[in-house]
């Protein structure tokens, strides 16, 4: 077969290559990323445009999260974003019930144990304070499940909101909540560019190893 030359053809049907759909998605609270859920309970895909292929998550966002999620349907884009070789930095926005001091923000760079392992975050900071609530910006280098509520869990603190606003290079922005847009080719091209640049030194160090 000669690429661009032949055609493919089922039942006299031509097949064609799907294009590629790549979104970002503002996901409302309560809404959870299943394509169906037993309880009847929203989904994302209920919130998509009229038209758009099949799409699925990249990663999770646990029902009461809300925020920035990725939508494709390139299977092999998204096993690289979520591969934890790439590290991409994940950033939120939380709302605890506390008031954040050093001993705290200590705790969470260092790490707490939950339920066998040590959960940590990569960066925190406060974002703003109440007198009996805060917002800390914790940002996150690998996806563990529900890392950051189980985290506060283990340090006894409820978690009051929870907001991804960032993946790598891409910011959530002014995206209204319950709306997908596509990624700009610049957006697309950023990300792998960040994912390429944390995957290289361990394919080198694989291929060394190879040798």
């Amino acid at each position: 077969m000669r690429l661009g030359s032949d055609q493919i053809e089922v039942d006299g049907l031509v097949v064609t290559a799907e294009a590629k759909v790549y979104l970002a998605f503002n996901k409302p609270r309560g809404v959870v990323t299943s394509a169906a859920d037993e309880k009847g309970r929203a989904t994302v895909y209920e919130y998509l445009p009229e038209g758009t292929p099949w799409v699925g998550p990249v990663g999770r966002l646990d029902k009461a999260s809300e925020g920035l999620l990725l939508l494709t349907n390139d299977s092999e884009w998204a096993a690289q974003v979520t591969d934890p070789r790439t590290h991409l930095d994940k950033v939120y926005h939380v709302q605890i019930a506390a008031t954040p001091d050093q001993s705290l923000m200590n705790q969470l760079t260092a790490g707490a144990r939950c339920e066998g392992e040590v959960l940590r975050v990569k960066h925190v900071k406060p974002v703003r304070e109440g007198k009996k609530n805060s917002w800390l910006e914790i940002v996150l280098d690998e996806g563990k499940n529900r890392q950051i509520r189980r985290i506060f869990e283990a340090l006894r603190i409820d978690v009051l909101r929870l907001v991804r606003i960032g993946i790598g290079p891409l910011s959530l922005g002014d995206l209204e909540k319950g709306v997908a847009r596509s990624l700009t080719g610049g957006e697309k091209k950023s990300l792998d560019s960040a994912m390429a640049i944390r995957i290289a030194p361990l394919r080198a160090m694989a291929s060394q190893r190879a040798r």
